[in-house]
């Protein structure tokens, strides 16, 4: 019956083997309406669900004799003679039963709400029972509260360390138990898809021991994700997933490209023009770059850059080179304030190489627009800068051979799958960010792209001096950026809301900007993301100009924006905000000649979360040893945002602790589709069969059309 239901829903294709594993979850035993519910919000709807949803913790219990060999409070299980029962006196009251053993050891079971057939039928007074739960003291007596198993003594014991699954409302650790066992006896007999090297070298167990081992866990170091058989699974998990990114990369490179070489010319007036040459990261990003584009196959690269690293350059030269092979470039920028903090850096560069760059955000209307419209489908634009406005219908290149994406790591694989799409040959692809991502991760995240690195600052970055500091001493800070504004600096004064809130006590960028006023006068700006946007450009622009000497500002500032002459970052309520969004903010400042300071300054006490984050920055401008310690005190969801991001959800990987595997299943996954492109191997029709059993229904597409 189980298999007949699971065969109806199977996608064409998946191995009959596995239809058991994909029936209703209903079809397990003791899984009712109400259990059926209950695991649909933990996202068990299938057998295969649950068979990968492992125990998260075990309960030890030791086995004993009699009673006296209990040190309360301990977990034990014993077996003693059921004595009388003590139905409660009153309303509220517990139901209490005495039992004892051979050699005289006293126990009180205590039972809340109880139903007197169950209870009596339970433990009938005068039988032997075997008791397993935790014995605590009470007013010098041991007691034991609802044991957690009370077996006649021919039934099986639990375990000495029983594992503990995780629950939603309605399940119990019994029917949860039984359910998991019932899955694991559908797991059919699955040909080996691990590389026989990898199984050597780390002792894994074969596919299915290492799921009897993991439901079935000895002692607590079983459930470490080092031990083999949760390391095994993970792995495999892993390499689903990095062949699922590794056949999406293989259609991208088959898709049709356009190789665009360009001749050099108007990259090399534009870094004639530079006050100092590129960095060695930058020039090797660009050249990796080069090769790709005047390949056959369409280009899909991430750039991944520390803040100040030059990413901007290396767009542009990236531009340049579509440019020079006769088509046009679009820049996109997640905001409308850094797109047209893009233009307005990257105009002087296409002056330099004499071409035609313009800049094109959702506030531009009416004649205007249809103006730069027209331009951009005949080609007297060659570099578009803009959100991702550009992507609307009206909007036609004349010949678009490269689209740069800035600050997508909202964006995830499924829609840079639908953005290669778009047109009869897609252009190449450049995504960059400047939020440094962990290895693990960005393999992760970014596996189906080729990645560029840029881990050198250029010469003119200078390094920034961060300093703690509590807000109580707030007349202090002021008083020194008294003095530094005095000798011509310009500082960002970055405040967490926009409003004062009545559920937070939080200062507000309003309060601060009429505060600062009061203090420094017409040298303050404010700038926020809900002002009207000509409010906006006008802060920005007095800010840039040295008309206004402060900028008070929400995180709105936060990536992109460029003042070389501000030396001065004060970022207030500093604990607040994650390790990324502060390493970012304090990456504003240290762009000029000038010496720059960081202040952070924060409201004591400060919590342990939030002392070893500003400590973190304190101490290193490392944006790559940010980015770890910021996975491991926020995991990788968080990290991301896993609801924007495309990041997948592993039943069992961790990517925090097990981000070595992440690597060697994508190289793996990479080798094992160069080797063996259809899967048509015995290694590659196992491998198939891993991605049916993992669900990447996407991959198994990809694999048809390969």
């Amino acid at each position: 019956m189980a298999a007949d239901r699971g065969a109806m829903n199977a996608p064409k294709g998946r191995p009959p083997a596995l239809f058991p594993l994909f029936a209703a979850i209903d079809t397990l035993p003791g899984i009712g309406a109400k259990g059926q519910a209950a695991l649909a919000q933990m996202r068990i709807e299938r057998p295969r669900d649950l068979i990968l949803t492992l125990p998260n913790s075990g309960v030890t219990r030791r086995r004993i004799a009699r009673l006296a060999e209990a040190r309360p409070p301990e977990t034990v299980t014993v077996t003693v003679t059921v004595g009388r029962h003590h139905p409660p006196t009153a309303r509220g009251r517990p139901w209490r039963v005495h039992c004892g053993d051979d050699q005289g050891g006293d126990l009180t079971l205590v039972f809340f709400h109880p139903r007197r057939d169950w209870i009596e039928k339970q433990l009938p007074t005068g039988a032997r029972r075997v008791l397993s739960g935790k014995v605590e003291l009470f007013d010098g007596l041991a007691q034991m509260v609802h044991p957690d198993h009370i077996l006649r003594e021919d039934e099986p014991l639990p375990p000495e360390f029983e594992p503990v699954y995780p629950l939603s409302a309605g399940l119990t650790q019994r029917s949860m138990a039984r359910a998991a066992e019932a899955a694991l006896e559908r797991v059919p007999d699955l040909a080996e898809w691990t590389d026989p090297q990898v199984l050597a070298t780390r002792g894994w167990p074969g596919f299915t021991e290492a799921l009897r081992l993991a439901h079935a866990p000895g002692s607590a170091r079983d459930l470490s994700p080092d031990s083999p058989a949760r390391a095994r699974l993970a792995y495999d998990e892993f390499l689903a997933h990095q062949m699922t990114l590794a056949l999406v990369r293989r259609e991208k490179r088959r898709a049709r490209g356009r190789p665009s070489a360009g001749d050099g010319r108007l990259r090399r007036a534009v870094l004639n023009s530079l006050p100092w040459p590129p960095t060695g990261a930058q020039s090797r990003a660009v050249g990796e770059i080069a090769a790709d584009m005047a390949g056959a196959h369409r280009m899909s690269r991430l750039l991944q850059g520390d803040v100040g690293s030059g990413k901007t350059l290396v767009a542009m030269l990236a531009a340049l080179i579509a440019v020079e092979a006769g088509g046009q470039a679009v820049l996109m920028a997640p905001t409308e304030i850094l797109a047209r903090q893009h233009a307005r850096a990257l105009e002087p560069l296409a002056r330099a190489a004499g071409i035609r760059l313009a800049a094109l955000t959702g506030r531009d209307k009416g004649e205007l627009r249809g103006q730069l419209l027209e331009d951009l489908a005949t080609g007297r634009i060659d570099i578009l800068v803009g959100t991702h406005a550009v992507f609307q219908k009206d909007v036609q290149f004349h010949d678009l051979r490269l689209a740069i994406i800035d600050e997508q790591h909202r964006f995830g694989v499924a829609q840079r799958l639908e953005l290669s799409a778009k047109g009869d040959a897609p252009p190449d692809m450049l995504v960059m960010t400047a939020t440094p991502i962990p290895r693990s991760l960005a393999l992760t995240q970014y596996g189906d792209l080729d990645l560029s690195v840029l881990d050198e600052k250029p010469p003119g970055r200078q390094p920034v001096t961060t300093v703690m500091i509590s807000d109580q001493r707030l007349d202090e800070v002021t008083a020194r950026l008294r003095a530094a504004l005095d000798h011509g600096a310009r500082a960002y004064w970055v405040c967490p809301l926009v409003e004062e809130s009545e559920l937070s006590d939080l200062t507000a960028a309003e309060a601060r900007f009429q505060a600062l006023r009061a203090q420094f006068g017409d040298r303050v700006r404010l700038l926020h993301g809900q002002m009207p946007p000509d409010q906006r450009d006008a802060a920005m622009g007095d800010f840039t100009a040295g008309r206004a000497a402060i900028l008070v500002a929400t995180t709105v500032i936060e990536v992109g924006v460029d003042v070389p002459e501000a030396t001065i970052m004060v970022i207030e309520r500093a604990e607040n905000f994650g390790l990324a969004q502060l390493h970012q903010l304090r990456g504003r400042v240290g762009r000029g000649q000038g010496a720059s300071t960081c202040v952070l300054m924060y409201h004591a006490p400060l919590g342990e979360t939030g002392a070893r984050r500003l400590t973190t920055l304190r101490d290193t401008e490392d944006g790559f040893r940010i980015a770890e310690v910021d996975l491991e005190m926020r995991g990788a969801g968080d990290v991301i945002g896993t609801a924007q991001s495309g990041l997948p959800q592993f039943r069992i990987g961790d990517l925090e602790h097990q981000a070595g595997l992440m690597a060697v299943a994508r190289q793996d996954a990479r080798a094992l589709l160069e080797n063996d492109p259809d899967l048509e191997t015995s290694r590659g029709q196992a491998i198939r069969a891993l991605m049916w059993l993992m669900s990447q229904d996407e991959a198994i597409r990809l694999i048809g059309i390969g």
